[in-house]
């Protein structure tokens, strides 16, 4: 394999792995994650039977690390907030505004999450493919439109859920809802975001797997953490689809199931944020 040559790895569009010989010999492999979240690209000298991690410098390092932070701490009390809140709906006795101001406080936070998220991409080390096997990075970014990048998609699809869920959130404030406006204002956005948080997680088991279906990697700390959330995705849908409120009698479809999706749901993505905290450079 000549520098000029290279093998791409991935989903459709998108590319997730990139292996190619440097101009001095040997080979390099750039992978998504391993690079935007713990600032590594593996390399294998001239003659070397083995790979050796290759990092970006010390400052791109540190930024990784408190975003890392800032998210990871972002999800576990988001998720914990939105488990207090179902708890406190299915076994408290206090009203459904207390409720409401949980699940908003949560929410905030998740929101946070999405947001850091996405930084965690637009910030995230470069490669120069054909390159030496090294690691560059940009000056800091608030934003980029990079929707070619799987990674950055699956942070903003995640973001964008964050967002509808807000729109769910402060309607539940809203009093003397008909059932139709409960449906349309509270329920819809609802399950817009847990759908959007499902693609997301699609598309975070796509870079992890360089496929588009997807894959087991029980040593990846990486595929850990996106198993786990889009597990609590899953729980999330299965709540609110229980959660509708049926217009002939305006009762909910079953307000048990959607306390306890809910509750469990938020519970798994405390546990990735719990996970990710290990997931650093």
């Amino acid at each position: 394999m000549t520098s000029t040559e290279q093998r791409a790895q991935g989903a459709g569009p998108f590319t997730t792995r990139l292996t190619w010989q440097p101009p001095g010999g040997g080979s390099a492999v750039w992978e998504s994650r391993p690079a935007r979240r713990r600032g590594v690209i593996a390399a294998r000298p001239p003659g070397a039977s083995t790979d050796r991690n290759v990092s970006a410098d010390e400052r791109t390092l540190h930024r990784l690390r408190t975003l890392n932070a800032i998210a990871a701490t972002a999800f576990i009390i988001g998720g914990a907030l939105f488990a207090a809140g179902a708890g406190v709906a299915q076994f408290g006795s206090a009203d459904a505004t207390t409720c409401a101001s949980i699940y908003f406080a949560g929410g905030l936070f998740f929101t946070t999450g999405g947001y850091v998220s996405v930084l965690q991409v637009v910030n995230a080390p470069r490669h120069e493919p054909g390159g030496e096997g090294r690691l560059f990075t940009h000056g800091w970014r608030w934003w980029s439109y990079e929707p070619t990048r799987v990674d950055w998609l699956s942070a903003f699809v995640l973001l964008a859920g964050t967002l509808v869920f807000a729109v769910d959130l402060l309607d539940s404030f809203l009093q003397g809802l008909s059932v139709q406006q409960v449906n349309r204002l509270v329920w819809a956005p609802d399950v817009i975001g847990c759908l959007l948080f499902l693609i997301s997680g699609h598309l975070g088991f796509a870079e992890i797997c360089h496929r588009g279906w997807p894959c087991l990697r029980r040593r990846s700390i990486g595929w850990w953490i996106v198993a786990v959330n889009q597990l609590g995705s899953v729980l999330f849908m299965i709540s609110a689809v229980a959660a509708y409120t049926r217009p002939g009698t305006g009762g909910l479809i079953n307000a048990d199931i959607a306390d306890w999706g809910t509750l469990l749901g938020a519970g798994c993505f405390s546990v990735g944020g719990l996970l990710q905290l290990f997931e650093r450079p």
